[in-house]
């Protein structure tokens, strides 16, 4: 059972849940995906096997490698991409995902719509603020699906920073809510950290605007506070990554379709 077949099986579990239902699409958007294709990549250009199904084109997508080659039966050509850059691919194109038909008990068509919903949320921007910490203190009455999804996707952001610290927050305006703290960023990682944090929160089911984010050094003295009050979550470190096998899979080079 893979993490796609664990949620698909939630959410098909309680098909009224939409926390489960956003688990499921928060699973496809961060896995790994096999998209097959119809011919060799030329360069960064892919052109996928398109199939009708029920008038609606769909791409083939798996979750394993070895998924695809049981379904397609024979050697075939692939894409390797993560389930974001696909959606961002094929959006606007009128084409579902037609995920590990036949092959796995998360079988299931997704359609065009569906697959317009994920890049339009997964392509929404934090909104950037002014604002002035007066007071940090431990977090509570966070709901344990923020903090558990908080969990996930820090740690897949491998590299981008070394420690977050999540902690209550109070203004200099007498507003309070909670901060999210990265500490010793990496230059122009910011904005995927913030996002990081949104989708947590937007996949979790709680409205946008109930967690800031804000960024500091090591050497503040925030950090040092953050480090008694805060909850702290590690980030891995960036091992380095083999030579890519397939299409896809150098993330700074995303496929393009012909």
């Amino acid at each position: 059972m893979t993490d796609l077949d664990i949620a698909h099986a939630a959410m098909d579990a309680d098909p009224e849940n939409d926390a489960k239902r956003l688990q499921f699409y928060e699973r496809l958007a961060d896995t790994e995906l096999f998209m097959l294709l119809g011919a060799e990549a030329e360069g960064d250009k892919v052109e996928p096997e398109l199939f009708e199904i029920e008038d609606q084109n769909f791409v083939l997508i798996f979750d394993r490698e070895e998924r695809l080659a049981q379904f397609v039966g024979r050697e075939a050509p692939y894409a390797g991409l993560s389930g974001r850059v696909l959606c961002n691919m094929v959006a606007g194109q009128g084409i579902g995902f037609a995920l590990n038909l036949e092959v796995a008990p998360s079988a299931m068509l997704i359609p065009a719509e569906a697959v317009e919903w994920l890049n339009a949320t997964l392509d929404n921007k934090p909104d950037e603020t002014e604002a002035r910490l007066s007071e940090v203190s431990a977090p509570k009455g966070l709901p344990e699906a923020v903090v558990t999804g908080l969990d996930r996707k820090l740690a897949i952001a491998a590299g981008l920073a070394n420690i977050a610290y999540l902690a209550a927050a109070k203004y200099d305006d007498n507003s309070r809510g909670h901060v999210l703290v990265f500490i010793d960023a990496v230059p122009g990682a910011q904005d995927a950290l913030a996002r990081a944090a949104g989708e947590a929160l937007t996949f979790s089911g709680i409205e946008a605007g109930t967690m800031d984010v804000m960024f500091a050094r090591g050497s503040d003295p925030l950090a040092a506070h953050l480090a008694k009050v805060g909850l702290r979550f590690d980030l891995p470190a960036l091992h380095d990554p083999q030579a890519p096998s397939a299409p896809g899979m150098d993330p700074n080079r995303p496929p393009k379709l012909k």
